[in-house]
């Protein structure tokens, strides 16, 4: 089947990778065109295990092509996914001009019939808004030809739920796979379009649910917005542990047995980060707004998680004895992690980015190491003076003060605590991901501050 993909950010480029390795034929849009040739030579913008070799396969293949015009992309299929960003505006809600930019261009270049798929992340009421445009453009004195006034056209709402470092397995065996349609659509014939599709990742049992797109697309933010609330909730019993002398570890493993809440997102850390978690609780309070309701849950799981990402400067300063600006200025920390999760390079909303800003606020100079992110974290600071991006995460150790721990990288999980107390100036480690034992770190001689372990000034 031919499918055309109109974005090839993070979710785009996955939804074709996936789509083509399983043997359709995908043509991928996008106006970026340093982006469009370096995917046409195999250069993939983002890290994600497994996509990369995926692309290529498949542009060797012929099953994936890649083109900056709309034109071809729209004529290539009838079958056509809008995965473009939709940034937060000022005010939290997503910004949905590019969805309709590219809604509008299908509708200035379609010949025949269509079914416009919505992957990205919009806010109820999308679908009928991406129609909308499309019927104006269709029906305006502008058009074409009149022939394709009388062009039918659907729009569907398919939400993705993707994991930033298991995005191609989630693609592949996806838990569900949501299928909105609006009043008056022929649910039938979406419906044999969508088995066609995804009938590859749907064998074993039938993982369609089909709802109307207003509940899609709430699906979406909802999802999303369950999981920053439990990753909130156990941050916020990680600060009251502290306070009692609790451990949260302990606590973690007493509420994760009970089969009812489990073991998913109740990790305890310096908070969320990402493309999606933040952005898509923001969102959701601005629709709430919108419609008149005070979302509080929510602005509670957002206020908890800002102050969760200032968690590791506030163990920092408390333990340096810092009082105002520049008492750190002699300083210098390691820090390990800059990604906002492993298995990406992704750094947007990184606990890492407050910590390293809080950090040179406070006249201290940072030495960092990431396994995937280094690039990344350049493209963002640039050439700074307090940051020095090292190749190892041995080598951030070298005549640093401290060590702190952003990121839940495996590589990270069994260091060499000897050469830490050697290297350090202070035998301390903040770890803002809870990866070892207390016992055993102070057994090496080191202190060790880490989330919901006792607190800072306990010894542990």
């Amino acid at each position: 089947m031919k499918v055309t993909v109109f974005g090839v950010g993070y979710v785009g480029l996955v939804q074709a990778a996936v789509l083509a390795e399983v043997g359709h034929e995908v043509c991928c849009v996008d106006v970026d065109e340093a982006k469009v040739e370096n995917l046409k030579r195999g250069v993939i913008p983002i890290f994600e295990p497994g996509l990369a070799p995926l692309v290529k396969s498949n542009v060797e293949a012929g099953r994936i092509t890649f083109t900056t015009s709309d034109e071809e992309g729209v004529n290539f299929s009838d079958v056509i996914f809008i995965a473009v960003g939709t940034p937060p505006d000022e005010d939290g809600a997503a910004d949905l001009s590019h969805v309709l930019a590219v809604a509008e261009s299908i509708a200035c270049h379609m010949r025949t019939s269509k079914m416009i798929i919505n992957k990205s992340t919009v806010p109820v009421g999308t679908a009928d808004k991406v129609a909308e445009a499309v019927g104006a453009k269709l029906t305006s004195p502008l058009a074409v030809s009149e022939d394709v006034i009388d062009i039918s056209y659907s729009v569907v709402s398919n939400p993705e739920f993707l994991k930033e470092g298991a995005a191609i397995s989630d693609c592949m065996r996806p838990d569900r796979i949501i299928i909105g349609t609006r009043a008056g659509d022929d649910v039938e014939s979406i419906g044999n379009v969508i088995r066609e599709i995804y009938g590859p990742f749907n064998r074993n049992h039938d993982r369609i649910i089909y709802m109307d797109a207003r509940s899609a697309e709430l699906t979406k933010y909802a999802a999303n917005a369950m999981l920053a609330t439990k990753i909130s909730f156990m941050n916020e019993m990680a600060n009251i542990a502290e306070r009692v002398g609790a451990d949260i570890e302990h606590v973690r493993n007493g509420i994760g047995a009970d089969n009812r809440i489990g073991f998913q997102y109740i990790y305890p850390g310096c908070g969320y980060g990402g493309s999606c978690f933040p952005k898509d609780v923001k969102a959701l309070i601005r629709t709430a707004d919108i419609h008149g309701y005070n979302s509080e849950v929510l602005r509670s799981v957002e206020a908890v998680n800002y102050r969760q990402k200032r968690k590791l400067l506030e163990f920092i300063t408390q333990y340096f004895g810092v009082d105002s600006e520049g008492d750190l200025k002699d300083k210098v920390f390691a820090i390990w992690g800059l990604s906002f999760k492993p298995n990406t390079d992704d750094m947007r909303e990184a606990p890492s980015r407050v910590l390293m800003e809080g950090l040179w606020s406070l006249g201290a100079k940072v030495q960092a190491f990431d396994p995937e992110a280094m690039d990344e974290c350049q493209r963002i600071y640039g050439s700074k003076s307090e940051l020095n991006l090292v190749g190892t995460k041995e080598a951030a150790l070298r005549g640093a003060d401290a060590l702190v721990i952003c990121t839940e990288w495996k590589s990270f999980r069994s260091p060499d605590f000897k050469l830490i107390k050697r290297e350090l100036n202070h035998n301390v480690i903040f770890d803002g991901r809870n990866l070892f034992e207390p016992s055993r770190i102070t057994s090496k001689g080191l202190r060790y501050y880490a989330i919901g372990r006792g607190g800072l000034g306990l010894d542990i």
